[in-house]
C-alpha cells in the first residue's frame, strides 16, 4: 500500500484521495475504503435483518456493488459514504422484499449465538437489541430507515438526511416519532 493510503486509515483521511485512486483500480484504495466503511454498512444491514447470515450476505453484495460500480460514482453534492449507504438501504429493501414474497417468519431469538453461555450481560444484551429490532419491524418504513442510519450505521443526522434525500429536520422529525413509538411498544 502506497503511504498516501496508510495515512488515509486516519479518522482525517481524504476521502476523495482514496475513492479515486479506487476508481483508477488500486486494490489497497479499495482495501481502504472497504475497512472504513465496513463496520458501519454491517451495523446498518444488522439493524435491518433479523438473521446474520442474511446480514452477512447482504453486506458481501453491497460491496460487490461498490467495487463493480465505483467507477460510475461521481461528486455531485453527496459524499461517498452517502452512495455507500443507498447502495445498502437499496440491497435491504430487496432482500426484505425477497423475504416477504417467501411468507417465512424468522423466530425471534434464532440468530443469537450462544458461544459465551457464561457472560449473562452479553445475552442479555443480545437480547434487548433482538427485542427492539423486532419492535423496528412495525414502525413506519422512513422512520426505520432512520433509525437503521442513526443507530445502526452511527450516521449524523445530516449524513442521514442526504442517504434519503430528506432535509435533516424531517430526520429529526422520523427520529422522535419512531424512538416514542418504540418505547411505546417495549415499555421503557
Amino acid at each position: 500500500m502506497s503511504p498516501s493510503l496508510d495515512e488515509e486509515l486516519s479518522p482525517q483521511f481524504d476521502e476523495r484521495v482514496v475513492v479515486e485512486a479506487a476508481q483508477k483500480g488500486d486494490a489497497d484504495a479499495l482495501g481502504v475504503l472497504y475497512e472504513y466503511y465496513f463496520p458501519r454498512v454491517h451495523r446498518f444491514v444488522s439493524v435491518r435483518v433479523f438473521r446474520q447470515e442474511d446480514a452477512e450476505d447482504i453486506v458481501n453484495e453491497i460491496f460487490m456493488r461498490v467495487v463493480s460500480s465505483i467507477d460510475r460514482f461521481r461528486w455531485e453534492g453527496a459524499p461517498f459514504g452517502t452512495w455507500i449507504f443507498r447502495i445498502a438501504r437499496n440491497e435491504v429493501v430487496n432482500h426484505i422484499r425477497r423475504s416477504s414474497r417467501q411468507l417465512q417468519k424468522e423466530p425471534l431469538f434464532d440468530s443469537i449465538p450462544d458461544a459465551k453461555s457464561d457472560h449473562v450481560g452479553d445475552l442479555e444484551k443480545e437480547e434487548a437489541f433482538e427485542y427492539i429490532r423486532a419492535a423496528s419491524a412495525n414502525l413506519p418504513e422512513a422512520q426505520r430507515d432512520v433509525i437503521a442510519l442513526r443507530f445502526g450505521a452511527d450516521l449524523t443526522v445530516a449524513e442521514t438526511a442526504k442517504v434519503l434525500g430528506k432535509t435533516e429536520n424531517n430526520v429529526k422529525v422520523l427520529q422522535h416519532k419512531a424512538i416514542v413509538r418504540l418505547r411505546e411498544m417495549v415499555n421503557l
